[in-house]
This record gives structure tokens, sequence and C-alpha cells, in this order.
């Protein structure tokens, strides 16, 4: 897996104090600085980029250059930063906030998908600050049915409007069978136990379709196209690397 681009973004004296602060804790940054606040940042073995200019002329290079972008800057000021910048979930960058006295780290934008959550949870741990997370399956610390197993390389399989009734149900605590054939068993990742409503199989056959409103299925197996008609839009199926225990 290729190295997270990482870039600390500070306008401010106070926002330089906590790149200086942050920054050596996380090697992969870069400290993205203007010209007139770079005489504040101490000494730290990163990568220094000092701009000139408005950082809103910066931006358009930031979002092709870096996976993650930690603002140490208002949250009104990113949103109108960031706003002529967006395309999708799936291409954005990661866009993390930290407030001025390093109490709150608040992911902005591609939270979920693009990762910024879990880095805000890092960052947050790292200053000893607070992760404001809302997406709905991190609040509720269960499945990312989108993204379940990608750090293990499993491929989800599923049309997109099952992606999001199945992620619904999760979230609202329905039933869910969770058959998992193949693949690594080391996919629940949270410290927190399985949610109560998640049941698991080791089998697609051990699972009476109609006590489970969704099915989460990680397979080797090719699925019968009868199979997906029959589950309409309650199927999903993930599929690990065939090498992988």
């Amino acid at each position: 897996m290729n190295e997270v681009r990482v870039a600390l973004v500070a306008i401010t004296k106070h926002g330089a104090g906590i790149a200086t602060r942050l920054a050596p804790q996380l090697p992969e940054a870069e400290v993205v600085v203007s010209e007139k606040q770079s005489e504040h940042l101490g000494d730290f073995a990163n990568p220094r980029r000092v701009y000139q200019g408005a950082l809103s002329a910066q931006l358009g290079e930031l979002f092709a250059a870096y996976d993650q972008i930690i603002f140490l800057v208002s949250l009104g000021a990113v949103v109108r930063l960031i706003a002529p910048h967006l395309k999708s979930k799936d291409v954005d960058p990661g866009v993390l906030v930290i407030d001025d006295a390093a109490e709150f780290v608040i992911p902005v934008l591609s939270g979920h998908v693009g990762g910024a959550n879990a880095y805000a949870e890092k960052v947050a741990a790292l200053l000893n600050a607070t992760p404001v997370l809302t997406t709905a399956s991190d609040v509720g610390k269960t499945i990312p049915v989108d993204i379940l197993g990608r750090e293990l390389g499993w491929q989800v399989e599923a049309p997109k409007v099952n992606i999001t009734r199945v992620s619904a149900d999760v979230v609202n605590q329905l039933p869910i069978a969770f058959v998992q054939e193949a693949g690594s068993s080391n996919w629940w990742t949270r410290p927190s136990p399985l949610p109560a409503n998640i049941h698991l199989f080791q089998r697609f056959e051990d699972v009476n379709t109609e006590q489970y409103r969704s099915i989460l299925w990680v397979t080797h197996r090719a699925i019968d196209p009868a199979v997906w008609q029959q589950l309409a839009e309650r199927l999903v199926v993930y599929r690990p690397p065939r090498d992988q225990a």
C-alpha cells in the first residue's frame, strides 16, 4: 500500500505552532505554510513548502498533490476555500480541520471513503484532542458496507443501490447476516464489540434469508443470477484476494 500523502496547512502563528508540534509525529506529512508565518515554525525534519500570496490560489495544487489535507484554519474558511474544487467522494482528498486550540479534529470532506475519519482519529490521539465524526457507520461503530475490508484488499461487488440500501439497514440496526467463506478473519478492527444485529455464518446455505434484512457475503464463489434476483437489493458481496488466509 502506498504511503499516505499528507499536508499540514498553517496560515496563523497559532497554526504554525500546532504544525511544529504535530509534524514530528506525522513523518509522512509536509508542512505547507504562508511566507508570513514560516518564521513561526520550529525545528522538525518534515519537508516544508512555503507559498506566497493567497491560500485560495494553492487549493487546486493541494487537492492534486495530497491524500489528506489538514488545515489549521477555521472551519468556515476551509468550507469556502475547498468549495470550488469539489468533484466526488471517490476522488476528493480527505480534508480535516484542527481548531486554534488543538482541542478538536474535524473531518470535513471524504471522511468515510477518503479516509479522513480514520486519519482524524489518529491525529486526535497524537494531540490528545477530540475527533468530531459525523458519518453514521463511524458514529454507530458498525460495519462500513462500502469500504469493508478495503485495507485487506477486498473488492466490493454489488450495484450501487444495494450498497446504499444495505448500508442503511446496517446503521439502522436491522438484522444482518454476515457470511464469510473466504478472506482474512481480521476484518473487524474497531475496539468495540461487533454490533448485536450482525449475525455471523460460515456458509451461505446456513442463512435463512427470510430472517435477515440484508446479507453481506465474503466469498470466492460465482453468484448465481437467480440469487441476486431473489435477494434484490439486500445483498452485497466481497471478493478477497485468492491467497488470503
